[in-house]
C-alpha cells in the first residue's frame, strides 16, 4: 500500500481523538479556557449527559471579534508565544487544539465579547468550516455550545456509557475544579435541574459543598513549605478513611492531575495509622516554580513530571505527617461480636446448623447417592484447637493441621448467605431506631440506581430523600459498621471496584460480606471459632474467599512427621 497524506478532515478527527474522549473531556477543555480567561463564575449545562448539548458560560475576558474564527484553527493559542514558554507553563491549557478538536466531532457555537468592544461576536463551526459569523449583543465573557457530540461518528458514540454515567463524570470534574479554584463560583445544570453549585469562597467552604459536612468535619488542614515547594489543603483524620482512592485530589499549580508519586507520599504519611487496605481522603494543592514541573507529558495534561521527584515526595509526606502529628485523638475501643444471620429452617438464635458430612462408599471413596464430589464434600470435618495471632483459627482434621484465615473464611460464609438471600428475597434486616441520611456522589447515585433492586434484596431499606440524598431505615443484620450512612457509601464504593466478579449480584454480595466479616485481630471465643469452621464446611466453594484469597492452608500429617523426623 503506497504512502500518502491523509485528508485534512481525517487528520482533524484523529487529533480530536487525543483530546476529546467523552463529554467530560469537552467540559474539561472549555472550563480550563474559562479559568485561563480570568473567569470568576463558570456555568456548565448538559443535556443527554453532554452528548446532545454542552454549554459553558463564563464571565472571563472574552475574545476579540477579529480573533474569534482564528481560535478554532489547530495550534492557535494566546497562551504561549515561543519555545521558551514551554519551559514555564503558567496556564491550564496551552496546546491550541481544544476548540479545533471539539469542532471536528461536534457542531460548536461561540458567543463572546471583550470589555473593550461594544458588541460581541457569534461564530458557528463544524469540521473546520465556519458555518456563520455575525455580530451579536452579549455581556462580557464567553458562551460555548457543543451540539451533537460524536453524532456523525457512531463508532465513537457506541463506546459512551449511559447519559447518567457521563453526567456523573462531568459532575466529578466540575467538583474537582471547584476545589482547585476556591475563588471561582461553579454551577452545573443537567437536564434543566441544578446538580451542583459552589459559590466563591475558601477551600474549606468548597470542601463542604463538594463532600458534605460529615466528611468536612473530619479533615485536618495541611499548610507549609520547604525548598520552594508549598503544600496547602486538607487530609482526613486517621478515623476517616475509604476503601479506594476516589476521594484523593491532587493539584499541581492548581492543575488537577493524577500522580502516583503524590498518592504514594500521602499514603506513606499514614503508615501505621490506617487499617490494612484503607485509604485517606485528601485535597492537596502543591505549588512550585513552573520550571520545576513538566505538564507536557500527557495528551490531556492529566499527568505531570517533577524535575526533582524525591524532593517533592519527601516534602509532601513530611508536611502531611506533621499535620497528622498535631492531631492526636485518643482512639475509642469498641467491642465487636461475631454475628452470622440464620439460614432458612434454623432456629432464631443466629447460629446456623453445621452441615452434615457426606457418606462415602468404603470401596470406591465416592459420595453415596450423588454425583462427583463437590468442594463442600471434599472439605473434612475439623476440630478447632485455638486462635493464633488474633487472625488464624487453628484446627485439626484427618489430613493434618489447618490454619483458617478468620476474615477470609467468614467472608466466604457471608458471601454465599447473602447470595442465597438475594435469590430468595429473604434478607435479614435490622431496622434503625433513627433513620440515617446519606449524601451520595454522582457516581454512587448512578450505581444505586442501577442496582437498586439488588441492594434492597441484600437487606438495605433505603428510600430517596431529596437530590442525591437517601434515607436509610434499615440495614443488613450482619453488618458490623456502627455508622449505617458511612457503611452504605463504602458499600457502593467497594462494589464499584469489585471488577473481578462477573455480576453486580456477586459484587454487591462480596462487598457487604467484606464489611460484615470479622477482622484480622478480632479475638474470637471458642464457640465462635467452632461456628466459623462448621459454617465454612457447608459452603459451596469453601477454599477461597470471594476475592480469590485462600481461606485456609494445610500442614499435612506427612509433612509434620517429616519435619519432626518421625518417618
Amino acid at each position: 500500500m503506497p504512502i500518502r497524506s491523509l485528508p485534512p478532515q481525517v487528520v482533524s478527527r484523529i487529533a480530536a481523538g487525543e483530546v476529546v474522549e467523552r463529554p467530560a473531556s469537552v467540559v474539561k477543555e472549555l472550563v480550563e479556557n474559562s479559568l485561563d480567561a480570568g473567569a470568576t463564575s463558570v456555568h456548565v449545562e448538559l443535556k443527554g449527559g453532554g452528548l446532545e448539548l454542552i454549554r459553558v458560560v463564563d464571565n472571563g475576558a472574552g475574545i476579540p471579534a477579529a480573533e474569534v474564527s482564528l481560535a478554532f484553527q489547530r495550534h492557535a493559542t494566546s497562551k504561549i508565544q515561543s519555545e521558551e514558554d514551554l519551559e514555564s507553563i503558567g496556564t491550564l491549557g496551552f496546546r491550541g487544539e481544544a476548540l479545533g478538536s471539539i469542532s471536528a466531532v461536534a457542531r460548536v457555537t461561540m458567543i463572546t465579547r471583550t470589555a473593550e468592544e461594544l458588541q460581541g461576536s457569534l461564530v458557528e463551526v463544524y469540521q473546520d468550516r465556519v458555518l456563520r459569523q455575525e455580530p451579536r449583543g452579549c455581556p462580557v465573557g464567553t458562551v460555548v455550545g457543543v451540539h451533537g457530540l460524536f453524532q456523525d461518528l457512531p463508532a465513537r458514540r457506541k463506546f459512551m456509557r449511559s447519559p447518567q454515567a457521563e453526567e456523573a463524570r462531568v459532575h466529578a470534574l466540575v467538583s474537582t475544579y471547584s476545589l482547585a479554584f476556591p475563588t471561582v463560583g461553579f454551577t452545573l445544570v443537567a437536564e434543566g435541574k441544578e446538580a451542583f453549585r459552589s459559590a466563591a469562597g475558601s477551600l474549606r467552604e468548597k470542601v463542604l459543598a463538594v463532600w458534605g459536612p460529615s466528611l468536612a468535619a473530619n479533615l485536618v488542614e495541611v499548610e507549609g513549605g520547604e525548598g520552594g515547594l508549598t503544600v496547602q489543603g486538607f487530609v482526613s483524620t486517621p478515623q476517616e478513611h475509604r476503601v479506594n482512592r476516589s476521594h484523593q485530589i491532587f493539584l499541581v499549580n492548581r492543575r488537577p492531575v493524577r500522580s502516583a508519586l503524590l498518592s504514594s507520599a500521602l499514603e506513606g504519611a499514614y503508615q501505621g495509622l490506617l487499617p490494612e487496605r484503607r485509604h485517606p481522603v485528601a485535597v492537596l494543592s502543591v505549588a512550585l516554580s513552573p520550571g520545576e514541573v513538566d505538564v507536557n507529558v500527557h495528551p490531556t495534561k492529566a499527568e505531570v513530571r517533577f524535575r526533582e521527584e524525591s524532593r517533592a515526595f519527601t516534602s509532601v509526606q513530611r508536611l502531611v505527617r506533621r499535620a497528622l502529628a498535631a492531631y492526636t485523638p485518643v482512639p475509642q475501643v469498641q467491642q465487636r461480636h461475631l454475628y452470622v444471620p440464620p439460614r432458612q429452617g434454623s432456629d432464631t438464635s443466629g447460629v446456623a446448623p453445621a452441615a452434615e458430612a457426606p457418606a462415602l462408599d468404603a470401596a470406591t471413596g465416592e459420595t453415596q447417592g450423588r454425583g462427583a464430589p463437590t468442594t463442600r464434600e471434599l472439605l473434612p470435618r475439623l476440630r478447632v484447637l485455638g486462635q493464633a495471632q488474633g487472625t488464624y483459627i487453628v484446627a485439626e482434621g484427618p489430613g493434618g493441621v489447618y490454619l483458617i484465615d478468620q476474615h477470609a473464611a467468614h467472608e466466604r460464609v457471608l458471601f454465599e448467605q447473602f447470595l442465597d438471600a438475594m435469590r430468595s428475597s429473604a434478607p435479614q434486616v435490622q431496622s434503625l431506631l433513627e433513620p440515617a441520611v446519606v449524601e451520595l456522589s454522582p457516581a454512587q447515585a448512578q450505581l444505586w440506581e442501577e442496582c437498586r433492586e439488588l441492594v434492597d434484596r441484600l437487606g438495605w431499606q433505603v428510600e430517596p430523600f431529596g437530590q442525591r440524598s437517601l434515607l436509610i431505615r434499615g440495614r443488613p443484620a450482619a453488618l458490623r459498621d456502627a455508622d449505617p450512612a458511612r457503611a452504605f457509601q463504602e458499600f457502593l464504593e467497594g462494589a464499584a471496584t469489585e471488577l473481578a466478579l462477573p455480576s453486580w449480584e456477586e459484587r454487591l454480595a462480596a462487598t457487604l460480606a467484606c464489611h460484615s466479616a470479622v477482622r484480622a485481630g478480632d479475638i474470637l471465643s471458642p464457640p465462635e471459632m467452632a461456628q466459623t469452621a462448621r459454617l465454612l464446611e457447608g459452603c459451596r466453594e469453601s477454599h477461597t474467599c470471594p476475592h480469590g484469597r485462600p481461606t485456609m492452608v494445610q500442614l499435612s500429617t506427612a509433612n509434620l512427621e517429616r519435619e519432626f523426623r518421625r518417618r
